[in-house]
């Protein structure tokens, strides 16, 4: 990707830490407890909602191991992920996306207004979804959404769309305990995800000549309802801790997925849980790969604070927001460098809104 020109230097108080040790505390959830079904496992699986419960709440990151998704069909998107980002940019750059398609090779992201050190794949585990056209409220436009698939490697399609099927199986298992973790029906979450957005993301870090002043991805919360992330054993993945907002980094546990709670979850449960911010530090000597996966309800969803999780003593802490209109305006950094920073669900905060209305309300008593 040649030098670090100032396009991806971080502000000063975002840069890395090359020192930042790996931290151990960071939920490891052993899943076996899903692949039996008979009645004295109950209590193994009543003891597996807690622990998710608690990574949830105190985390909202954790790791699971014998999750069921077979390790050759990774293995397989691993390898051809490689072929893909070896080849020469002219040749990536045949299936470029951009503002008017949605998915495919890319290589100038900005997160929070800086460049990220990467390129990235992107393609939706449906052949084809429905995304906003853009932010604007008036416009109606909702295009299809059709994947680009190059030419090499030729196995890279057929192993992403197996893999994307094994992981979506792990996604739904996740989203059932989570439901019952909230004290809410296992199937709670499900009439969300019958016409789901399913994506998946290809991550290529190459070596950075300046790891101290960039970063693989800046720091941001994932507007998804629920975050699946493979990362290889190079690792690089850091997460600001709630306890004390300090960045530790994510020890690459052989097999393991790392699951986070996106935005979504952390308004339907009303803030039970939360999206918690995460970067990516690169290296200087060394390329690394991940995959993450990304469940959302459809386009047309208004996300909002989940009933069953509000009530007069806890009032609902978020207003309804469009989730397709989100995503697009989202969409929008990730192209240009905005003279703002780009939407957050904070925005969408009652609280905040009070606030609005009270400073709106004293200018006009002046």
């Amino acid at each position: 990707m040649g030098e670090a020109d100032e396009a991806f230097v971080q502000a000063i108080e975002h840069r890395p830490k090359l020192s930042v040790a790996e931290d151990e505390g960071i939920p490891l959830i052993d899943l076996s407890p899903l692949s039996f079904s008979n009645d004295a496992n109950t209590k193994n699986i009543d003891d597996l909602v807690v622990e998710i419960g608690n990574a949830c709440k105190k985390w909202g990151f954790f790791q699971v191991i014998n999750h069921g998704v077979p390790l050759e069909k990774r293995q397989k998107v691993e390898d051809a992920m490689r072929k893909f980002f070896a080849q020469p940019l002219e040749e990536k750059r045949k299936v470029r996306k951009d503002e008017k398609k949605a998915v495919g090779y890319y290589d100038n992201e900005h997160t929070k207004n800086v460049r990220d050190w990467k390129e990235v794949f992107d393609f939706v585990v449906e052949k084809r979804i429905l995304m906003a056209a853009s932010h604007e409220p008036e416009d109606k436009e909702v295009p299809e959404t059709l994947n680009q698939w190059p030419d090499y490697p030729p196995e890279l399609r057929e192993s992403c769309e197996e893999y994307a099927r094994e992981v979506e199986k792990l996604a739904y298992k996740l989203m059932e305990l989570i439901a019952l973790s909230l004290g809410l029906p296992a199937s709670r979450f499900s009439s969300f995800f019958e016409d789901p957005t399913r994506f998946v993301r290809l991550n290529h870090y190459p070596p950075c000549p300046a790891p101290h002043l960039a970063l693989g991805v800046g720091r941001h919360k994932d507007p998804s309802a629920l975050t699946i992330l493979a990362q290889d054993d190079v690792g690089g993945l850091e997460v600001k801790r709630k306890s004390d907002g300090e960045w530790v980094r994510i020890k690459p546990t052989p097999d393991a997925y790392i699951i986070n709670v996106g935005d979504i979850l952390q308004v339907w449960s009303n803030d039970v849980y939360e999206s918690v911010e995460h970067r990516v530090m690169v290296k200087s000597e060394k390329e690394r790969f991940s995959i993450p996966f990304f469940l959302s309800p459809p386009h047309y969803t208004m996300v909002r604070p989940l009933d069953e999780l509000t009530s007069e003593q806890n009032p609902a802490k978020y207003r309804a927001y469009n989730l397709g209109k989100f995503l697009a305006t989202r969409r929008q950094s990730n192209f240009k460098k905005l003279d703002v920073e780009n939407i957050q669900i904070s925005h969408f905060k009652v609280q905040e809104l009070a606030n609005e209305l009270d400073g709106a309300l004293s200018i006009n008593k002046k």
